[in-house]
This record gives C-alpha cells, structure tokens and sequence, in this order.
C-alpha cells in the first residue's frame, strides 16, 4: 500500500519543483536591474524566503512564474528604496561631520603653533618661563603665584607682566639686537638718573 503523502510534504515537493524551474529566469531578471551580483544575490534569496512563506497564497502550474516576478519586482523596489535611505542618510551624516570639522581647529596648526609658542619660551630666561609656566601650566592666580615665589602680590604681578610682554616679544620675532637696544636705553637712562641723583647728594 503506498503510504498517503502528508500536506507539508507535498507543499515541499511543489516549491522545490518551483525553485528548480524558476531560480534561473528569476535571477536573470533581478540581475538586469540591480547593479552589482552580490545585490542581485540578496534579493532572489528574499525573493523565494518569500516565496517559501507565502507558497499556499501563490498559483499553481504556468502562473507561479510571473507571480513570482512579481515577488522579486517588490523586493527589489524595497532594497533601492533601502540604497536611497542610506545614501542620503551618508550623504547628511558626511555633510554634518564637514561642518563640525570645519569649525574644530587643524591639527597640524596646534602643533606648529605650540612649537613656535615653544621655541619663544625657550627665549626667555629661567625665571621667566618658571613664571608663565606656573600661571598657564598649573593654573595658578597672581596671589598664589607670590606664595609659590615668596614675594609680594605687586611683585609677582609685575614680574609676570614683563614676562608675558618678552614672550610675545619672542612670539612675534622682535629682532634681538632691538630688544637689546632697548634694553639698554633704560639701563643708560637708570645709569644717568643714578648718576645725577649721586652728583646732586655729592654737592
């Protein structure tokens, strides 16, 4: 007695006959109108899971082959519909980073600007750079400053004010021999007021 076959496995036997006789028109038709193989490939495997869920829905004999082209004709509308969402979702993300790395600031000029505020530094006198240091470095006030130095506050602002004007001296590469020069005019000046005042206390 020949065993009576159950649903499913006709339901089976119908689909893997549909899939054999329809795989290959079916991936010729996706492959004219998606651009790549691997696109293509994706698409006929949705195309026939689709199949597979819907196969009691889908026709019998001659009319499966176009209802299944009509199956694949949707998946494919999904997936380029997908391909534009991303691509504009790429195109507006790459659009927002250009404008936020627009306003951040180039990397190869903080490094060149912190080499030239470097090399001025180097310029200036021990005392001069532990000053600015203390200050820019570890953050510390004028009054916490004359603490650190044991000075008065007037003092310390006064000595961190001249170190701060020979730095940007140093920053804007005022020639030495001016700096030099003008360094000497106040001495000269110093000299003669000093001079002066011991030539009035001698008479």
């Amino acid at each position: 007695m020949t065993p009576i076959e159950s649903p499913e496995g006709t339901r089976s036997a119908r689909f893997e006959a549909g899939y054999r006789d329809l795989y290959a028109p079916v991936s010729a038709y996706v492959l004219r109108r998606l651009a790549s193989p691997e696109e293509a490939a994706e698409v006929v495997a949705e195309t026939f899971l689709t199949l597979w869920r819907r196969f009691d829905e889908a026709p019998g004999g001659e009319a499966l082959r176009p209802w299944t082209y009509g199956v694949a004709r949707r998946v494919i509308a999904n997936h380029l519909r997908g391909e534009r969402r991303r691509d504009a979702l790429a195109e507006r993300l790459s659009t927002d980073f250009a404008q936020v790395t627009a306003q951040l600031p180039d990397p190869a000029q903080a490094v060149a600007e912190a080499a030239r505020v470097r090399d001025a530094l180097a310029q200036l006198s021990d005392t001069d750079q532990e000053l600015l240091r203390l200050v820019a470095w570890e953050g510390l006030t004028t009054d916490e400053l004359a603490v650190a130095l044991n000075i008065r506050a007037a003092a310390a602002r006064l000595r961190l004010h001249r170190a701060r004007r020979r730095l940007r001296a140093a920053l804007n590469d005022e020639p030495r021999g001016k700096r030099g020069t003008t360094d000497g005019q106040v001495s000269e000046r110093r000299e003669t007021t000093s001079g002066s005042r011991a030539t009035e206390g001698a008479s």
